[in-house]
Formats: structure tokens, C-alpha cells, sequence
């Protein structure tokens, strides 16, 4: 029998990356994305997408997605107790894994091993330590179409902010920046790739300062 993962789903590159490669698996089977939400804005964290387009990105790759709203501001304490009833719940549905699409910062996975680490659900990263370059024009090439929907002015242009992620804005980055913008460079949305059984149509809105980074509303383009 397949051990049953959930997908934590940030509606970026990486985490739609790393859900297909466990999509290529034989002995998992992915069968739900969670998602953390800002409960007073209806958008990811960071990323700054819409709700509508986190529900798009699950009706196409046929998962159900489970949003976990988060206050705003939020405490470290507020967060993990929304994580923990989460996990409980997932447990109770015989959940083994909670994949995620971290790249090689080493204090994030073990934060993630340390607070699974009594509850029975063991954490995977299936792109894990894969070079960032490598890694980067891999998913260009296998078709995965993102937009960048934040961007950390300070390591990077603004103008980027918008513009979709392809060969073009690799060679545009900083010798500094990381090629996947694992180091908190930019924030992404996918709407096109393997992953997916059809493509969502939409389109980039307004371009805003908030909070000191620059975000890039994408918008879904009706029908």
C-alpha cells in the first residue's frame, strides 16, 4: 500500500516542483496540498497570491487543498498551534509524510524534523540539495511557467516584480542572488507545468511597496 503524503503548498516553483517529482513515485501517493494563508488579506504569506487562484492551482492538479488561516500579524506561537491541530488531524487520516519544497537552508528542514518529530508524520524534501541553477533552468525546460509575485528589493531588482520566471530573469539576477531565490530573493506563482492537468489563464495586476518588498498582484483571467 502507498503511504499517503500532504503537499505543503506555498503555490510557488519549488513546492509544485517537488509535488511532481512525488507524483513520478511509486510507493506515495500525494493525496491533499495545505497551504498557511494571511486570514486577514485571503493571499499566502510572502507570496502575496489570492485565495481564487490557490483553489485554480488544486482544481487543476486534482488535489484537494486545505487553507490554514494564520493571523496578521502572527506569533511563532499562533503558528504552530494552528500547525499542531493540523497535524493531528492529518494523523487521524492515516497520513505518513508532509513533503516540502525546501531547497538547502539547513535551520528550515530541521525546524520542520524537530516539530514533526514526536507527532508520527515524518517530513520528506524531494528536491532537496539539488543545485539551484541546475535545479532552475530544469524546471524551465520541463515547462514550468511562474510568475514572480514578490521581490526583496534589497537583493534584487523591482522590476522584476511581475515578470515570469524563464532564462531571461536568470541571466537578469545578481551574481549574489540564488538562481531559485531560496535565500528569501523572490516569491513565485506557478500556473503552468507537468504538475498540471491544464493551464490557468491570468494576468499581472497592480505592482505595490508593502512592508518593505515589492509585490505583483496576479490576477485570474475569466474563462
Amino acid at each position: 500500500m502507498k503511504a499517503k503524503v500532504l503537499m505543503s503548498w506555498s503555490s510557488g516553483k519549488d513546492s509544485a516542483w517537488a509535488l511532481y517529482q512525488l507524483q513520478q513515485r511509486t510507493d506515495v501517493e500525494v493525496v491533499g496540498l495545505f497551504c498557511t494563508i494571511n486570514q486577514e488579506f485571503e493571499r499566502v504569506a510572502m507570496h502575496g497570491v489570492r485565495v481564487a487562484l490557490l483553489q485554480q492551482q488544486a482544481d487543476s492538479i486534482g488535489l484537494p487543498l486545505e487553507l490554514l488561516p494564520i493571523p496578521y500579524p502572527c506569533s511563532n506561537e499562533a503558528y504552530e498551534a494552528v500547525m499542531r491541530d493540523f497535524v493531528a488531524r492529518a494523523k487521524a487520516q492515516q497520513v505518513e509524510y508532509f513533503a516540502f519544497g525546501d531547497l538547502f537552508l539547513p535551520d528550515v528542514r530541521q525546524y520542520r524534523e524537530q516539530k514533526l518529530a514526536e507527532t508520527g508524520i515524518k517530513p520528506i524534501f524531494p528536491i532537496w540539495d539539488i543545485p539551484t541553477d541546475e535545479l532552475a533552468r530544469t524546471m524551465i525546460a520541463q515547462g514550468v511557467k511562474t510568475v514572480l509575485t514578490c521581490v526583496d528589493p534589497k537583493q534584487v531588482s523591482a522590476e522584476l516584480a511581475g515578470r515570469e520566471f524563464n532564462a531571461e530573469l536568470l541571466a537578469d539576477l545578481p551574481e549574489t542572488a540564488d538562481p531559485c531565490g531560496e535565500n528569501g530573493e523572490f516569491h513565485s506563482f506557478v500556473f503552468d507545468g507537468p504538475m498540471f492537468r491544464w493551464p490557468l489563464k491570468v494576468q499581472v495586476g497592480e505592482v505595490v511597496t508593502r512592508e518593505g518588498f515589492v509585490f505583483a498582484d496576479v490576477l485570474p483571467v475569466d474563462g
